[in-house]
């Protein structure tokens, strides 16, 4: 028995020392790999991320200001239903929309019968709706804030990194595109190893890590043999 034990624990090592080896990154249409000193600063272009628009849904807070008509100004939280409440006005629906295309709804409702020419404008002050969730094997799963450059692996590190018994290689993003489930089955050491970029995140996404059995193996094993636990880490490590 010690000596199938002594045996599984060599291969469980052998198997995890393999994949321990690092690896550096390969050159990629998407991935130029340059030593230290060549690595250029970014441009003021490369600082701004691409245009994401901010959209609007239930429960958020918005900001609303009408120029001249500070009674009508205030600050809105969205309800349930993706709706907001004005006085003059009554009930908009502000789900889904950008904060000017509210601003121009509201705009819209006020012109004529109560202000001759409005200027609205709307800032979101709090966002509980755009939003990405990260379950499975991470240190801290849960909901995080989704921004213009919000990728998967930023997503990660957000959830404090993966867990001890995480399979980088086994990452999958749930999204809806219109009526349509999806996933994509992702590998974070290709990506750290510039095999292909980094995919962005987006609000409602679900990013759930996979389990490492191998690992969980090497722990119950290692549990169940404590006199040859000592040395198996100090390979390990």
């Amino acid at each position: 028995m010690l000596m199938r034990t002594s045996l599984l624990l060599i291969t469980i090592v052998g198997a995890l020392a393999g994949c321990a080896q690092p690896q550096l990154p390969r050159p990629s249409a998407d991935l130029s790999v340059v030593n230290s000193a060549s690595l250029p600063p970014p441009t003021r272009s490369d600082l701004t991320a691409a245009d994401r628009p901010a959209l609007i849904g239930p429960l958020d807070t918005i900001e609303v200001s009408v120029f001249n008509v500070p009674e009508l100004s205030q600050e809105i939280q969205v309800d349930a239903g993706g709706r907001i409440s004005m006085p003059l006005i009554g009930t908009i629906d502000a789900r889904g929309k950008t904060a000017r295309e509210l601003a121009q709804a509201i705009e819209a409702a006020l012109r004529g019968t109560y202000v001759r020419d409005p200027d609205v404008t709307v800032n979101i002050k709090s966002s509980v709706s755009q939003v990405v969730t990260v379950d499975g094997q991470v240190t801290e799963p849960g909901l995080y804030p989704v921004t213009n450059q919000m990728t998967l692996m930023r997503v990660i590190a957000s959830a404090r990194g993966l867990s001890e018994f995480a399979n980088a290689n086994d990452v999958v993003i749930l999204r809806t595109v219109g009526d349509q489930r999806m996933a994509g089955l992702y590998n974070l050491e290709a990506i750290r190893n510039g095999a292909y970029a980094d995919p962005p995140i987006y609000a409602n996404d679900v990013v759930v890590v996979g389990d490492s059995p191998q690992r969980r193996m090497f722990r119950d094993v290692v549990s169940l043999a404590p006199l040859l636990a000592a040395p198996l880490v100090a390979i390990l490590r």
